[in-house]
């Protein structure tokens, strides 16, 4: 009789530092260190520290965490960190990533009134992928909603899987809100998603960004996928604890999803006779 198979997981399981907020950069990297997760992704954002290479060294050095991805600043509230010009930024990114020994820039697709930056998109994303061994993961996004009227507010599209990028990265909270099949995005992705920012939802319009089971995502199912076919990219729990009571909620919270994450990484199977 075939006996089940437990997989050691190849990809490594990273904390995002936005999974802490309102908390801080640094609070972020020592809850990763005291929970054991493998690394942190740095969201570059408002807070000073996200935005200095050397202080992020130094946190990695003293909690032994390392940093696997560098988010560039791509939301509505970094238009104006690293400087106004968007690729200017990625570079920027890409710099901090080298610096740090981090694998991943994460970026979103352009917003639609940055009509050169999205005109140029695609190609300017290869060209510098050319450039360095670093992973630029063009993440998908969703559709803006209010009263089910939608805005189309991401260029050249907010499903990147139909572009043409070397790198995805795949966030199950934003295949929520934009009510796509995440598995079925994960397929036409194929070989080529390389980063995958781990939560989950419940089809609202607003980016829930749950702890994974807590939803109606395939965060499991996609997991097991991912195992099975020896995935090498990195994992990353990207929630919102917003509303956490104290910082012990909080903590409970990301324990419980490094927890889900590792245990369908490496989930049992038994192999077909």
């Amino acid at each position: 009789m075939a006996q089940p198979v437990v997989r050691t997981p190849r990809a490594k399981v990273a904390l995002s530092t936005a999974s802490v907020y309102p908390e801080s950069t640094a609070t972020a990297f020592e809850i990763a260190a005291r929970l054991g997760y493998d690394g942190v992704e740095v969201m570059v954002w408002t807070d000073p520290v996200s935005q200095d290479v050397q202080a992020l060294r130094r946190l990695s050095d003293y909690h032994g965490v390392p940093v696997l991805a560098v988010h560039a600043p791509c939301l509505l509230i970094t238009q104006r960190v690293w400087s106004t010009d968007p690729w200017t930024k990625l570079r920027r990114a890409r710099a901090a990533a080298e610096r740090l020994g981090a694998s991943t820039v994460v970026v979103h697709p352009p917003f639609r009134w940055q009509r050169g930056y999205a005109r140029e998109f695609v190609q300017g994303i290869w060209r510098m992928g050319e450039e360095t061994d670093i992973r630029f993961a063009v993440e998908n996004m969703f559709p803006w909603r209010y009263r089910e009227r939608e805005m189309l507010a991401y260029a050249p599209d907010w499903d990147v899987s139909q572009e043409d990028y070397r790198h995805f990265t795949l966030d199950l909270s934003h295949t929520s809100t934009a009510r796509n099949d995440a598995l079925e995005m994960a397929g036409r992705m194929g070989d080529r998603l390389a980063h995958v920012h781990l939560a989950d939802g419940n089809g609202s319009a607003k980016d829930e960004h749950l702890v994974p089971g807590r939803g109606s995502q395939p965060c499991a199912e996609l997991l097991e996928q991912l195992a099975g076919r020896g995935f090498d990219g990195h994992v990353v729990v990207e929630v919102n604890t917003r509303r956490a009571m104290s910082s012990a909620e909080r903590e409970a919270d990301l324990a419980e999803a490094l927890a889900f994450t590792r245990r369908h990484l490496g989930a049992a199977r038994t192999p077909r006779p």
